[in-house]
Parts: C-alpha cells; sequence; structure tokens
C-alpha cells in the first residue's frame, strides 16, 4: 500500500488550485453535512437511504430494477457523477482526498481551471461505467471519488513522471520517490486485485474496476484536454507563474 504525502512540484502557470480545492470542499462538505452525523440538525438520518440515493447501483443504471419511490432524488442517469461525492467512512473519504491534495493540483495546472473540471467529472462518469459493465447485476450502491482521483492520478504520471513524491510504504515506511516508481506500483496493484476480484474472489467491497476505468479514461482524456504549452513526460524546464493566467484560466 502505498499513500502519497508530498510532492516537489510546484504550479506552473496558477497561483491557487481552486477548483482543485473546490473538489475537495466539496466532497468533504457532503459527508461531514449529510453522511456523518457530527453536524446536528443538517445530516440525513438514514445514511444507507442516502448511500442508496446517490451512489450509482448498476442494476438501476441499466433500467433492470427501480429504486423505491422514497429513496429516488436523482435521475439514474446522474448518479455517476452525484456517487462520486458520497464517502463510507471517514477513512475512505481521507484516502481519497489526500490523493486529490498532492495531485490534482499539477493537474489542474496542466490543464486550466475549466478544462480540468470537465475532466475530472468525466473520469468520475467513465470509471462508474467501467464498473457497472463489470458488475451489472449488482445491487450494491457504488460510491467514492476514486474513479475520478485515478483519472487525475494517470494524468499526472503522464505528466510529471519524474517528478519526486513522499510517500509512505505499508503506513510506515517514508520514502522520496520518482513518480513513475510509486503511481507505476500503485496502478500495478490496482490491477492485480483488479483481476483477482473478477476471476478469483469479489468478496471486497472495493470497486477495482473502477479504479482501472478511471486510470484509462484519465490517460486518454489528458491528451486532448491538457494545455499546449503542458508537455508530457516533463520534457521542459519549469517555467514562471503567470498570474494573469489565475484571471482567464
Amino acid at each position: 500500500m502505498i499513500i502519497p504525502l508530498y510532492d516537489d512540484n510546484p504550479h506552473r502557470r496558477i497561483t491557487r488550485a481552486y477548483v482543485n480545492w473546490a473538489l475537495i470542499a466539496a466532497n468533504v462538505s457532503v459527508f461531514v453535512f449529510f453522511q456523518s452525523g457530527y453536524v446536528p440538525g443538517t445530516f440525513v438520518a438514514d445514511t444507507a437511504g442516502f448511500t442508496y440515493s446517490y451512489g450509482m447501483i448498476p442494476v438501476v443504471l441499466f433500467q433492470k430494477m427501480q429504486l423505491p419511490a422514497e429513496y429516488i432524488r436523482v435521475p439514474e442517469w446522474l448518479t455517476p457523477i452525484t456517487s462520486s461525492f458520497v464517502h463510507g467512512s471517514w477513512m475512505h473519504l481521507t484516502g481519497n482526498m489526500l490523493f486529490l491534495w498532492v495531485f490534482g493540483d499539477n493537474v489542474e495546472d496542466d490543464l486550466g481551471r475549466w478544462r480540468y473540471l470537465f475532466f475530472y467529472l468525466a473520469c468520475a462518469v467513465l470509471a462508474s461505467f467501467a464498473y457497472a459493465l463489470t458488475a451489472q447485476d449488482s445491487t450494491s450502491p457504488l460510491i467514492g471519488a476514486s474513479g475520478a482521483i485515478s483519472g487525475v492520478v494517470a494524468a499526472y504520471v503522464l505528466l510529471h513522471p519524474k517528478v519526486k513524491i513522499w510517500v509512505l510504504l505499508f503506513f510506515r515506511i517514508p520514502l522520496k520517490l520518482p513518480a513513475y516508481w510509486a503511481i507505476g506500483a500503485w496502478i500495478l496493484y490496482q490491477a492485480y486485485f483488479a483481476l483477482y476480484a473478477y476471476f478469483v474472489t469479489s468478496t471486497d467491497d472495493v470497486a477495482w474496476f473502477a479504479h482501472l476505468g478511471g486510470l484509462v479514461a484519465g490517460a486518454i482524456l489528458v491528451l486532448p484536454l491538457k494545455r499546449a504549452d503542458a508537455p508530457l513526460f516533463d520534457n521542459a524546464p519549469p517555467q514562471a507563474q503567470n498570474d494573469w493566467r489565475d484571471t482567464f484560466d
């Protein structure tokens, strides 16, 4: 298990990653106000019902079944997006937001604000469909930002494979590694467990194919969406920040 802690990768075009911050704030706010039960008078008492209402359920998405009327809050076609803002626990939320905090700001820098927002949501949708296609008869809701964040991670390693990243290995060993080593090992980890779950057993509750779908989506979408001056594979020297781009991008 590899957990990213910090990357030595300054912004080249923006001063603040407002969209990435907003995505983190949205994910945290949904959990705090609607799932945690820690804010009296604002949370949803039926947290399981909240998950079924806003999670992506394959049999509902493919219209093989319908949710009970009291659980219908959004159209089923919207759940691949809403599900990405719902998390199952503080640990689930914290892990996902840590990845987004470390990698998302640089991808926003390389894509631009609005393209980054589109990229993130598109990865969430495509990751959800990747999972749904491998579990078409599942009645369990898919939740979490992992699919979208997998897309962000894929974009990051294509754009900045040589950047050094501090990671925590097995929750206890700090290491500083090039991004292609750290993220490459993380991708192999995802692929191994996805194939194991599909061909051997699927007893865990991790949607591994959503992670793989997000990785593929991110690797493909970053190519047309990145800025013209954001080369792949770190093949350009760092540029000075241009504050005016914050206003117009």
